[in-house]
């Protein structure tokens, strides 16, 4: 039988505030555990909260950006249970009467468009953190209380690609706003799937289950593809699928059962007596409406218009922040109204040489001024040629020495010299008599073996070009 596979994803995103949601601890990765604590963020008896501004300003901005419906009357509840991480006992977080409903983002997909509904955005504090050694388990309470958006979408995905390239984006629209790192090594982006099948055609939703413990987005899409196996072997076996919240296991590649699934009810929240309801007006969403600024999708579009470039290439180039700003730099200094070759080279080389410097563009690998003098060189097709090109990009990354400086240094410009070639033209003409013979006879691409062979000759050095009319001039004269 055949089956659909039907995901919604759960994003908490830590907010990139100087303290925590509901009192003034300092927020600092890395610092010793429990040193970034207080009386409120550890729930002792009589300390109350008060919430973080700048927390609530960043929560309207990414929900405003995923085109949501700002609620005018939003309160915090107490979502209860009992953990070792969780000193109060409850987590504050929202339950009826959320920051934000009703939104959507428009994703790419296998190259075809798709909205993927989101059901609603709102604000919570984190947890602390455990740490589970053989023998014993620690906890750390410095993570406790940061402020926290829990993005929920609709169960719109049905595929663990979709669900990658849903994730891509949403990390895109964050970056863009400025409002958290997205760091998934440190926990800023987290991510739990649900995940249900259901007979090809038929409506009514299949029994989910609930993913964690993934921390990245590949092993967001490696756990529902194990998932998605799991759950159709199942189901062809005629056996039931089990309500069940399960851990992703990277080493094994499977996903273990860890406990049943909690529902609404199981929390028992109530409103919280600390934290009273309170009123998002509209002047408040217009300002930091007015502050949000341009995302990816709307920067592609401006790149399409001002740039001519095609929409794969204006999709790749706004990818992330940095790079669209740099991409953009690029573009503004090269002269020539074709944009293309700074975006090929920015596609191609540059990312490819860019992937071996973690933690990507930085200053000082390489000045946008540097890279766009590279490509005009190149584009000349009389200084350097296309490889060599890419061979003195990656020393540029290396070195942060120029490409004129470079290309002196090394001895790497083009011999276009038509007496100096011209000799080694003929020896390769007499060295290679089939080839040039079957050239003669009409085989063009005999041709492209006879400039390889000069090429090879001169150490890459030759001018293709010049090459190329000099052999063909020899072979027709002959």
């Amino acid at each position: 039988m055949k089956y659909e596979t039907v995901i919604g994803l759960e994003v908490h995103l830590q907010l990139s505030t100087k303290t925590k949601a509901f009192c003034g601890c300092v927020i600092d990765f890395g610092k010793a555990p429990n040193s970034c604590v207080c009386p409120v963020c550890l729930g002792f008896p009589g300390a109350l909260p008060v919430y973080n501004k700048k927390a609530l300003d960043s929560a309207i901005k990414v929900a405003l950006a995923f085109n949501c419906q700002i609620q005018e009357h939003t309160k915090f509840d107490r979502k209860n249970y009992f953990y070792p991480d969780l000193p109060k006992n409850y987590q504050i977080s929202q339950y009826d009467l959320p920051l934000s409903r009703n939104g959507h983002l428009d994703i790419y997909s296998g190259n075809k468009p798709k909205r993927i509904g989101i059901t609603r955005i709102h604000l919570e504090e984190d947890a602390g953190k455990l740490i589970h050694e053989a023998d014993f388990s620690l906890v750390d309470f410095n993570r406790t209380g940061i402020p926290l958006l829990e993005i929920v979408s609709e169960p719109d995905l049905s595929s663990p690609q979709e669900a990658f390239d849903y994730l891509a984006n949403l990390k895109a629209i964050i970056e863009y706003l400025d409002v958290s790192d997205c760091d998934m090594e440190k926990g800023s982006l987290r991510c739990d799937a649900n995940i249900s099948l259901r007979p090809e055609g038929a409506k009514e939703l299949g029994v989910k289950t609930e993913l964690k413990n993934m921390n990245s987005f590949k092993g967001v899409k490696d756990a529902l593809s194990f998932e998605v196996e799991r759950q159709a072997g199942l189901l062809n076996n005629k056996e039931g699928i089990i309500q069940d919240t399960r851990l992703w296991d990277a080493g094994k590649g499977v996903t273990v059962s860890m406990r049943s699934k909690e529902g609404a009810k199981d929390y028992r929240y109530f409103p919280d007596p600390d934290l009273a309801v309170f009123i998002i007006n509209r002047q408040m969403v217009a300002r930091l409406k007015a502050e949000l600024p341009e995302l990816p999708g709307e920067k592609a579009q401006r790149f399409m218009r001002d740039y001519s470039l095609s929409e794969y290439d204006a999709k790749i180039l706004v990818s992330s922040r940095k790079f669209a700003d740099y991409a953009e730099e690029c573009m503004k200094i090269f002269t020539d109204p074709n944009k293309k070759p700074v975006a090929n080279w920015l596609i191609g080389p540059f990312v490819s040489v860019l992937s071996n410097f973690p933690g990507g563009i930085k200053p000082g690998y390489i000045s946008s001024r540097n890279f766009v003098e590279l490509v005009e060189l190149v584009e000349k097709k009389q200084i350097i040629s296309n490889l060599t090109g890419k061979a003195v990009l990656e020393d540029m990354f290396a070195t942060g020495k120029t490409a004129p400086a470079l290309i002196s240094e090394k001895n790497l410009a083009q011999i276009s010299d038509t007496g100096s070639l011209d000799i080694i033209a003929q020896e390769v003409i007499k060295e290679n008599p089939k080839s040039a013979g079957d050239y003669k006879s009409g085989k063009e691409n005999a041709l492209m073996f006879l400039v390889g062979q000069v090429m090879k000759k001169s150490s890459g050095k030759a001018n293709p070009k010049v090459v190329g009319e000099l052999l063909r001039r020899r072979l027709t004269d002959a």
